[in-house]
């Protein structure tokens, strides 16, 4: 990779997760942030796109990838509004704001948040929206549906019922924002430079390849 305009001089950790459900993405991407001693940025995406957008913060969280409504949002903005809504008052702001403006200031917020400390970023996209960063490292976490089910029942106590049920809707969820946005397959290899089964492997281990995989491609960081 080369550096590209509006990338800071100064050479920062910058790693992306991309987690199926029950990757254990949630858990992997603080530890590699603590290690690494860069911010895990995760609630900080939607706080700022809240603020640049002058949204609530609640609004902001119903258009970010995390969400799992998201998607039969989207397909139902096609209709039209009802005439009693539009009658009376005015809309909210959300209502008026198309989707593709919040993933636009979603990807501009992830731009600005790392270019100040580096950082961790979990989902989102990050991995194509940072595809030309010079320093970035993009991971994906997946494994067999079983053992991820599984982890997601231990780590999350839920019930096997549960467990099935909160994977279905996150994951057609998260590979839905990134199809319909981005045209492309979020587990597709070709977005990552490192593919981890986290379900056969410790949260340590993970971490401590990732890691090392981080320092050894730029070891002047740090």
């Amino acid at each position: 990779m080369t550096p590209i305009d509006g990338w800071k001089e100064r050479a920062m950790y910058v790693v992306t997760l991309s987690a199926a459900y029950g990757a254990g993405g949630g858990i992997i991407g603080p530890a590699v942030a603590e290690s690494l001693g860069v911010p895990f940025i995760d609630r900080a995406i939607p706080a700022r796109v809240a603020t640049d957008l002058g949204v609530t913060l609640e609004d902001a969280l119903e258009h970010d990838d995390q969400c799992k409504g998201w998607l039969q949002r989207v397909l139902s903005a096609a209709a039209p509004l009802s005439s009693d809504f539009m009658i009376g008052y005015a809309p909210p702001r959300t209502a008026l704001l198309p989707d593709t403006e919040f993933v636009a200031c979603t990807e501009a917020a992830i731009r600005a948040t790392i270019a100040e400390r580096g950082g961790v970023i979990l989902g989102r996209a990050a991995a194509l929206v940072l595809r030309e960063h010079p320093t970035a490292r993009h991971i994906r976490l997946d494994g067999p549906v079983e053992r991820r089910v599984r982890h997601a029942m231990r780590t999350l106590d839920l019930s096997e019922e549960e467990a099935r049920d909160a994977m279905e809707r996150n994951d057609s969820a998260r590979t839905g924002y990134v199809r319909h946005f981005y045209r492309t397959d979020p587990a597709d290899p070709r977005h990552y430079d490192m593919l981890l089964d986290s379900t056969r492997m410790s949260t340590e281990t993970c971490v401590k390849l990732i890691c090392d995989m981080t320092r050894a491609e730029h070891p002047s960081i740090g």
